[in-house]
């Protein structure tokens, strides 16, 4: 049986008709709401690649129910900035140029912008802690550590 469940997703009151509640948030926001910033890593939360926001919280978005994200605040990386006003994170990311094939760049960048709200002026070690379970195979982390401590100086 069909369940619609209301949310806002990047500031914008959406609804999802789902057959299943537990279906992952990843396939409804990308399948359903057509997001494509989170991608689908591992589907193990293991990896940080379908990051996403809820409620000002850093989740793993291929093991959140859909179903728990109903009447919560939901924000993506299209929802982070914008081409024309990107966020601190987006522009020091392309300024350090932390970035190579690109696919984990979403879960770095959202598991940033959420630490970076409750730890504003960091250090390197805390940087490196806070995204020591985001997964890159290019090997940018030093980039990306670069780019977080840039957009904390900003």
């Amino acid at each position: 049986m069909s369940q619609t469940l209301a949310m806002t997703v990047n500031g914008r009151a959406v609804s999802v008709t789902v057959d299943d509640p537990q279906m992952p948030l990843l396939y409804a926001l990308r399948n359903e709401l057509a997001l494509k910033g989170p991608h689908y890593g591992c589907g193990l939360a293991q990896c940080g690649a379908c990051t996403v926001h809820i409620d000002g919280q850093a989740v793993r978005s291929c093991s959140v129910p859909v179903a728990s994200a109903a009447g919560k605040q939901v924000v993506t990386l299209e929802g982070l900035g914008t081409p024309e006003r990107p966020h601190k994170l987006q522009t020091a990311f392309i300024e350090e140029q932390a970035v190579q094939c690109g696919y984990c760049t979403n879960g770095m960048i959202m598991e940033a912008a959420a630490f970076l709200a409750k730890t504003p002026r960091p250090t390197e070690a805390q940087v490196k802690e806070a995204l020591a379970n985001n997964i890159c195979r290019c090997g940018t982390h030093p980039r990306v550590v670069a780019a977080v401590i840039r957009a904390a100086q900003a």
